[in-house]
């Protein structure tokens, strides 16, 4: 602003007319306001001392120029001390910039302060912090964990250990909610049971007279019968023979699922209960003209005899069923020091991929086309997977080469305490 005032008052000297006087004028009352801004800045008196100083020398100056009779003398003369008063403006810029310079570095320190009260704050906070937040997650994490094992429990058909839900209110409540869904998923499973039992018993008389009155047309005791009579009396025994597993399946079924069945566990030869098994179903196997391979060791096991001979008739049955006309069921039965194994396989079609965790769900049919005149129930390979568990025993679908159908391998330990703990654990 000083050198601005300075070069129009050069010209005011040289021109020497009113426009440059004015101009002169204009820049003193834009130095008095820079001024006036500036020294409001600092409340340090030397700086308000130059301020004032600086104002005076140019007022000085102004007043020197403004004159009517001014001299060429006394105009240079006025010229010549805006050399002192640009070392005045030096001088307070100086102090000016002093008195900033000072103001940022307490600025800077006590950010520097702030944030170090800031980190000592977080840090005194952090445990306290972290400390409410593995509080309310474990407030939380319990019950929610307890729900989804309750969950999981009801999805694998666990009914029999009360749901509780210990947390905050809304879980709690919602634990409530899940006991009441145990309660009522266990009394539909109870009346289904019920209901299974007692169908069955409910056939198993008409089936037994069934059974007898073609039995006794076939042993000829109301007469011979010519070759085409035998033909329909021995279709009529077969599919009595199917009815009849069927029903036993349901009591089985439902004896497994009430807890209600205990194994009895003898030694008995596995090639002579395999041979029975095959010769029960030879009429199928005829009808469909398809051939069985047996390849079964010579060894004695120690097993519920009633329940292997279930296990045998179910997959020798479901093998029949799915195995086309002319095709081959293989089993196959071999020992380990520890286990002996059951093979089944068949020529049928196979088990889809998308299918295979559901086999042995009770009550699921596949898509694949069944034979026969009478459709299966779903529960046969539930049957089996519940009578191999009883022996703690594993039943799997296995792909191999060698076998273009199904292919199930049982594994059944051979020593007779896993057996009896088992007992124990179903009596």
């Amino acid at each position: 602003q000083v050198g601005s005032l300075e070069r129009v008052a050069r010209q005011f000297v040289i021109l020497r007319n009113e426009d440059s006087i004015t101009l002169v004028n204009d820049d003193m009352n834009a130095l008095q306001a820079t001024l006036n801004d500036m020294s409001a800045l600092t409340e340090q008196a030397q700086a308000t001392t130059n301020a004032r100083a600086i104002l005076v020398g140019a007022r000085r100056i102004v007043r020197t120029l403004s004159r009517e009779n001014l001299t060429d003398a006394d105009a240079e003369a006025a010229i010549a001390q805006f050399s002192t008063l640009r070392q005045r403006v030096d001088r307070f810029s100086f102090i000016l910039g002093s008195h900033i310079d000072a103001q940022l570095t307490t600025l800077q320190q006590k950010t520097r302060d702030a944030q170090q009260v800031s980190a000592w704050q977080t840090a005194a906070l952090l445990p306290g912090t972290v400390i409410v937040v593995l509080y309310f997650t474990l407030l939380v994490a319990r019950p929610i964990r307890q729900i989804d094992r309750a969950i999981h429990q009801l999805g694998k058909s666990g009914f029999s250990k009360p749901i509780e839900v210990k947390g905050p209110t809304d879980l709690e409540k919602l634990g409530r909610q899940l006991e009441w869904l145990r309660l009522r998923l266990l009394e539909l499973a109870q009346e289904k049971n019920r209901f299974l039992r007692h169908m069955s018993h409910e056939l198993k008389t008409p089936l037994a007279n069934i059974r007898e009155g073609t039995e006794i047309l076939l042993d000829g005791t109301v007469g011979e019968l010519d070759k085409p009579q035998r033909e329909v009396t021995d279709i009529l025994r077969l599919n009595g023979l199917k009815l009849q597993q069927l029903i036993e399946n349901l009591l089985s079924f439902s004896a497994w699922q009430t807890k209600n069945e205990v194994l009895t566990l003898t030694e008995f030869p596995l090639r002579a209960l395999v041979i029975s098994v095959a010769k029960a179903q030879r009429l199928a196997l005829k009808s469909v003209q398809i051939q069985l391979r047996l390849d079964v060791e010579d060894i004695v096991v120690t097993a519920d005899r009633d329940k292997i001979r279930t296990v045998l008739d179910n997959l020798l049955s479901n093998a029949v069923k799915f195995t086309p006309k002319g095709g081959e069921i293989t089993i196959r039965a071999t020992s380990t020091p520890r286990s002996f194994v059951l093979e089944f396989a068949d020529t049928g079609p196979g088990i889809p991929q998308d299918e295979t965790p559901r086999i042995f769900e009770a009550f699921f049919q596949g898509n694949q086309e069944q034979g026969g005149h009478i459709a299966g129930t779903g529960i046969g390979l539930s049957v089996v997977l519940e009578c191999i568990q009883a022996h703690d025993g594993s039943v799997e679908l296995v792909n191999t080469d060698e076998f273009s159908g199904a292919h199930f391998r049982i594994h059944i330990p051979q020593k007779r305490e896993a057996a009896n703990q088992r007992i124990a654990a179903n009596a």
